[in-house]
């Protein structure tokens, strides 16, 4: 279920093309604010380049993207950004900086006092789970691989951004700590009401996080709903990964 109507970010007639292939095509959706929105599909199917397109790592070929209201070409890119978080597989922790200065990179950019920097990287720490006592001044290889998605996460939302892109940022880790940081995750989106885009090629997880489920195929979103939504859809990429679900539950 999304929470308001208020549409955070709209794509009109998106095409993006590299060397003249389009890797995504006609793209036209709206992304409500609150919601938790699971961009799925196979590998190349276009959902990274999609997200993508959100923080404008990509500019499209034709159509517009646009963030609140306005068109992403309008926006100054650096300003863009900063209001969005941004999380993927491998974090991209500075290795050199302390979890403490990870977390504060942005705020830190924002001019921000250092006193209203440290209150914030703990509290965010505190919100993901980390003790700030033991983890502030430890390094990333420090950190097993589901602390480091968690500092890459309070990172992501250290300058309180409305909007949250996640682009298979769990993948690498094991099926344990995968599922604790997903519902950790979950619950987080529903406490702060972020707006949150996530790309996954696994539907467990997309039914995990969504609210709604898009599913990217040859570069074109060819679903869009709820999980009930989709779980009735008959196209057959769809059908596909339900079928990937049920194999997986009938072998329990």
């Amino acid at each position: 279920m999304r929470q308001n109507n208020q549409i955070a970010v709209e794509f009109r007639d998106v095409t993006f093309s590299r060397n003249r292939r389009p890797l995504v095509s006609n793209l036209n959706f709206s992304i409500y604010q609150g919601e938790a929105l699971v961009l799925l599909g196979r590998s190349g199917s276009g959902k990274t380049t999609t997200m993508k397109l959100i923080n404008r790592l990509f500019t499209p070929t034709q159509g517009e993207v646009l963030f609140n209201g306005t068109p992403t070409t309008q926006w100054d890119e650096i300003k863009l950004r900063r209001k969005i978080g941004y999380v993927i597989q491998e974090t991209g922790l500075f290795p050199h900086f302390s979890v403490e200065r990870n977390v504060g990179l942005v705020p830190t950019l924002e001019g921000w006092q250092p006193k209203q920097i440290k209150s914030r990287v703990h509290e965010l720490l505190h919100l993901v789970g980390l003790d700030p006592a033991q983890f502030a001044g430890r390094y990333p290889h420090e950190l097993s691989g589901g602390q480091r998605q968690r500092v890459g996460v309070a990172r992501a939302l250290a300058a309180d951004p409305p909007v949250l892109l996640m682009d298979e940022p769990f993948g690498a880790l094991d099926p344990i700590t995968r599922l604790e940081i997903q519902q950790e995750l979950k619950q987080l989106q529903r406490e702060l009401g972020k707006t949150v885009v996530f790309v996954t090629h696994d539907i467990q997880e997309a039914f995990v996080l969504a609210s709604r489920i898009g599913l990217m195929y040859g570069g074109e979103l060819i679903v869009l709903g709820t999980k009930d939504e989709f779980m009735r859809s008959q196209h057959p990429e769809s059908l596909a990964f339900l079928q990937c679900l049920r194999s997986v539950q009938d072998t329990l």
